[in-house]
């Protein structure tokens, strides 16, 4: 289980890094669209995470098709949120003592506040994610389910023999 969330976490911990390095340029270019830089990349990083989510969601699905016994990828995606957004943001701020262009809070604010706002960034749209994608499979197992179920009903049989001799 480690290496899952693991996993998710460090991607999304480089990611993010990348994102706000690119971030602090852009807005040092372009300071009069700050806010369209900031909202494209937030888009982008959730983008991101909800393609991996739901590609998650559909090879759970497909794995496990008994939805009892599918893996916890809520847990995955909560912890490597948390971990992307502490890792992250401690590297930003590591960044930001010798890069002036990139913005960054206190250590103590990007160890808190922006790991929050980036495990929430993980872990809000993955869960959308996973749920679309074992939606997607779902759907398609009962289409499939639907078309190879016989007429041949035992149980069914049985009640039209207890409705004929009434």
């Amino acid at each position: 289980m480690t290496a899952q969330w693991l996993t998710r976490g460090a991607v999304f911990a480089v990611f993010m890094v990348l994102i706000r390095v690119i971030q602090g340029l852009a807005i040092s270019v372009w300071e009069t669209h700050g806010t369209l830089i900031n909202i494209t990349l937030v888009l982008v990083f959730v983008a991101a995470v909800v393609i991996w989510a739901v590609t998650d969601g559909r090879g759970d699905a497909r794995r496990n098709p008994d939805p009892d016994r599918r893996e916890d990828l809520a847990m995955w995606w909560l912890l490597g949120g948390i971990f992307a957004g502490a890792v992250s943001g401690l590297v930003i701020w590591l960044i930001s003592l010798f890069n002036e262009g990139i913005y960054a809070a206190g250590v103590l604010a990007e160890l808190t506040t922006t790991a929050a706002f980036v495990a929430l960034l993980v872990f809000g749209p993955a869960m959308v994610g996973v749920f679309a994608g074992r939606l997607l499979v779902d759907r398609k197992e009962k289409e499939h389910a639907a078309l190879q179920q016989s007429d041949t009903d035992v149980f069914q049989a049985v009640q039209d023999e207890v409705d004929v001799t009434k």
